[in-house]
């Protein structure tokens, strides 16, 4: 899939593969000798060589790890997804940069040892939650009733959700690699250089602060609660820290075997050197957090990983999301009124500019996904220089294979045929449809019924509340007569969107409508409810010439469209 291109991916100029280039001037940094070496691999790779170059280069066969960071905290939440989408798309970009000829893996690692700090406001059973306050996410109980732990229910919700994208990753606990002594040679390491750990972190912090930080939080023994206290004394030889836990008595525990953990920057930089880590990236709110990280990850030897940091998510009220506070729209939310592939397409678009995620955002979302797909399938004009299809946003949101078809109907205009036709389900709507599309069933046209579906309930639970119906005045009124004049003279099962489009410009033309789209609004307000709507002359194909025919009298004539 990835073969094969890339020559176009060193020609792409999308975000995914400027992040890309640089991930790739990394690992040939840090895994190769010299720049002869370098620019050898380099060349192999570049000529589809991919053998050749793996045969002289064994380093190269080391995969690629790629991050993304999840905080079980709360619910997961589109940000928490759109970080995986978005680092897959880097992946997809590296892969077809190198032509394949170095592995890769997305590794998905959950912070589920971090000791639950406050109770979510959007979970029952509060009071569960209250009780097992500072223990590991792991050990607080389910609020749900559902799995063995807070941080277990929270992990299965983002796996669920992850899988349903088909995301190629791979999932890591904290708790589980803090257990196994996955991190306890970097844990030794980070214990005994930790004066320069604190030389980084102490200035960073208040003065209060200051007097009781330490990179290691232990686990109390006598109450599994993770404790925010000094160390007291360090034992580099024994591999142990002392403490005075919760009934003031001195406690030696050892920094390795899930006895500790480390507070969360330093816990970062220790992740990314005890893994290997070679790629993540991170919300603009953390640039001075990943500064800091960066210098402890090389305390420990190891080389901060590349990344870039992108912009926040805002809800309707321009406040960041949070998954505490539940604000902003869930992942069901979403996918509840739109494609998956329109939330893809959301993420890909402009990282680092701030967006709002609200429900406001889905239709246009979903439509511009629609073009660009149509863009990416249509054959360049003859003698027209071929865009870079690498650079098409369809090509990341499906990973190198976007598919040959997408929907003959755009999900605005799906919205106001739902609105028309009063279509309270699909069966409704596919009786407009089939007509429109001879043959098409919800089997045949897969993402046209997941848009139906799509369409009507976000129709009835955001457009339909808001629908304003108003009478025309008198020279709407004559235009709208004169277009059903027109109308009632094309054949009565026209679908020639262009022909009817032509009449309903005629019509508004001949009754003096300047600008145009005072006319489109008339009809938009008058026969939807609404000041905007799609392209009438596509509607009016999709719904009919006689049922278009239908409204316009109805409308004419007095009567509640909104009923």
């Amino acid at each position: 899939m990835f073969k094969g291109l890339s020559l176009q991916a060193h020609a792409a100029k999308s975000w995914p593969f400027e992040q890309a280039r640089a991930l790739l001037a990394r690992v040939l940094r840090l895994r190769l000798a010299d720049d002869a070496e370098r620019d050898l691999a380099f060349t192999l790779i570049n000529a589809g060589k991919t053998d050749e170059a793996r045969a002289a280069f064994p380093a190269l066969l080391t995969p690629v790890l790629l991050e993304t960071g999840y905080g079980p905290s709360g619910l997961p939440h589109i940000g928490t997804f759109g970080e995986v989408a978005r680092t897959t798309m880097v992946r997809a970009a590296f892969r077809a940069l190198t032509d394949d000829a170095i592995p890769t893996r997305l590794i998905s690692f959950s912070d589920d040892m971090d000791g639950l700090r406050k109770v979510p406001d959007n979970v029952p059973n509060k009071d569960v939650l209250a009780e097992d306050l500072n223990k590991p996410l792991t050990v607080v109980r389910d609020p749900f009733g559902e799995y063995a732990s807070f941080g277990a229910h929270n992990n299965a919700r983002l796996r669920a959700f992850l899988d349903g994208f088909g995301f190629d990753y791979e999932f890591l606990s904290s708790t589980e690699c803090y257990k196994s002594g996955r991190f306890d040679a970097t844990l030794l390491k980070a214990l005994e250089r930790f004066d320069a750990i604190q030389g980084v972190m102490l200035p960073t912090l208040g003065e209060e602060r200051r007097a009781s930080y330490s990179p290691f939080l232990p686990i109390s023994p006598k109450t599994g609660k993770v404790l925010q206290v000094p160390t007291l004394e360090r034992h580099v030889e024994r591999g142990t820290i002392v403490f005075e836990d919760e009934d003031g008595a001195r406690t030696e525990v050892p920094v390795t075997g899930g006895h500790v953990k480390m507070q969360w920057k330093p816990d970062w930089a220790m992740r990314w050197a005890a893994l290997g880590i070679d790629y993540e990236m991170a919300g603009k709110d953390l640039i001075d957090s990943v500064k800091a990280s960066n210098k402890i990850c090389r305390i420990l030897g190891g080389e901060p990983p590349e990344g870039f940091n992108y912009e926040l998510f805002l809800d309707e009220n321009n406040q960041k999301i949070s998954k505490s506070k539940g604000n902003g729209l869930s992942m069901e939310d979403w996918l509840r009124y739109g494609a998956p592939e329109s939330l893809a397409y959301y993420m890909f678009q402009s990282p680092k500019s701030a967006k709002r995620l609200f429900f406001d955002v889905i239709p246009k979302a979903a439509d511009e996904y629609l073009q660009q797909l149509d863009s990416y399938n249509r054959a360049p004009a003859e003698g027209a220089t071929p865009p870079n299809r690498l650079d098409n946003p369809v090509w990341h949101v499906h990973a190198a294979a976007p598919p040959a078809q997408g929907s003959p109907v755009s999900f605005s205009l799906m919205l106001n045929l739902v609105s028309a036709a009063n279509a309270s389900n699909q069966d409704i709507l596919w009786g407009f449809l089939s007509r429109y599309i001879p043959g098409a069933t919800p089997a045949s046209q897969p993402m046209l019924a997941g848009m139906a579906e799509g369409a009507i309930n976000y129709y009835e639970d955001f457009v339909r509340p808001n629908k304003r119906f108003r009478a025309p005045d008198a020279r709407e009124r004559a235009a709208m007569e004169d277009l059903l004049a027109r109308l009632k003279a094309l054949p009565a099962d026209c679908q020639d969107a262009e022909l009817i489009q032509n009449e309903v410009y005629a019509a508004g033309k001949d009754a003096g409508f300047e600008p145009l789209r005072a006319w489109f609004t008339a009809l938009y307000e008058v026969l939807l409810g609404q000041s905007q709507g799609p392209r009438f002359g596509s509607f009016a194909a999709i719904y009919g010439v006689a049922e278009t025919i239908a409204l316009i009298e109805r409308a004419l004539a007095g009567e509640d469209l909104a009923a």
